[in-house]
């Protein structure tokens, strides 16, 4: 499969309903988990990068970054998974705009802009105290919703503890964290 036939198609048992995003790692579709009957984002690895063993290995630290961290604030994972090849990701869908889309509309009203710094102060904190540092704050990382704000994408997180069982991403030729 190609990145562009994946709509309509199932990875395990997750329907790719549509794609909603790309970024540096891959694309992120809407599909919908047809075990437990609810919609979820899954984040495909293209078969370009997954050659790559450092890439490989970036976008398998999301996702053990990102399931360590459980907060309201922070988007949750559901599952990792290969399936003919295909490595992808699975997280909650969210529904709402980014930051960066937001932004375009004009400033924020002082009230949101304090909820949104917050909220996502809030989820950095509980991060920071796992050992995991984001390395990717901007807008369009940041989802509002009509509940509160979601910080996405922890694809270039670092790990500030080399000994966490977290292990998010220290070379082994490294003395101390990059960040």
């Amino acid at each position: 499969l190609t990145l562009r036939d994946f709509v309509g198609c199932t990875l395990g048992h997750y329907r790719i309903v549509d794609k909603i995003g790309e970024g540096g790692m891959g694309e992120v579709y809407r599909a919908h988990d047809v075990r437990l009957d609810r919609d979820v984002a899954v984040k495909v690895l293209p078969e370009h990068l997954a050659k790559d063993s450092a890439r490989r290995e970036r976008f398998e630290r999301e996702a053990r970054a990102v399931s360590s961290l459980n907060h309201p604030n922070i988007c949750t994972l559901y599952d990792i998974g290969e399936h003919d090849g295909i490595d992808f990701i699975v997280m909650e869908f969210i529904e709402g705009e980014t930051l960066a889309s937001r932004l375009h509309e004009g400033a924020l009203s002082f009230d949101l802009a304090f909820q949104v710094g917050i909220q996502i102060g809030d989820a950095l904190d509980k991060a920071h105290r796992r050992g995991i540092v984001h390395r990717d704050l901007k807008p369009g990382n940041i989802m509002l919703t009509k509940d509160g704000a979601k910080l996405l994408d922890f694809g270039l997180a670092k790990s500030t503890a080399p000994d966490d069982d977290v292990s998010v991403s220290v070379l082994p030729t490294e003395d101390k964290p990059l960040t």
